[in-house]
């Protein structure tokens, strides 16, 4: 009996096609599953922020990353206060230069002196602190000039996330990249050159 060459051939090679088109079938679900879902894209997104209807001494909440971030809107008094109590940071020249970005490594840890803005994470465990602008209030004390409080721990930042001495915290709140866009909107996640 004579073997018929040819057929053998499209046999093996239709064989051939369906084990691939099979195989391709199966893998591509399997490499789209392992691509970040969009959910998880836009957690890492940056975030604009609309700074036009922040008054002085308010603050407004945004995420960033799962990560809480706060654009504070100081007053002239806050921004005065802040070299008056220098004297009682750890760290009140911003020199953990992982702490923030170059551009934020200034007294007012920011490029405009007037909008701070912060990671919302104490530096201790983790917590988040809560903004206390008010002036000497009775549970602060007399010396308090405004910031923010950890209610877990006790430790305290100024008006511009710098840590206080002789707390659990041992490094000034982190300042995240970003810039602005225009004079009444900021991007954060990215800092281009702080433009």
């Amino acid at each position: 009996m004579a073997v018929d060459k040819s057929r053998r051939r499209f046999l093996v090679g239709a064989t051939s096609v369906v084990g691939v088109v099979g195989a391709a079938a199966v893998l591509v679900p399997f490499v789209r599953s392992m691509n970040p879902s969009e959910r998880a894209k836009a957690a890492g997104a940056p975030v604009e922020v609309d700074l036009s209807q922040l008054e002085p001494g308010q603050k407004v909440n945004v995420e960033w990353r799962g990560k809480p971030v706060w654009v504070v809107r100081r007053t002239e008094q806050m921004l005065e206060d802040l070299v008056t109590i220098e004297g009682r940071l750890r760290d009140p020249h911003s020199e953990v230069s992982s702490q923030q970005p170059p551009y934020a490594q200034n007294p007012s840890r920011a490029i405009k002196p007037e909008f701070l803005v912060l990671v919302g994470i104490c530096t201790h465990l983790g917590c988040s602190p809560t903004f206390r602008p008010e002036v000497a209030p009775a549970d602060l004390g007399k010396d308090w000039k405004g910031g923010f409080f950890c209610p877990c721990h006790g430790s305290r930042f100024d008006m511009a996330g710098r840590v206080y001495q002789n707390v659990p915290a041992a490094t000034n709140l982190e300042v995240p990249p970003y810039m602005y866009l225009s004079d009444n909107r900021i991007i954060v996640g990215v800092d281009e050159g702080a433009a």
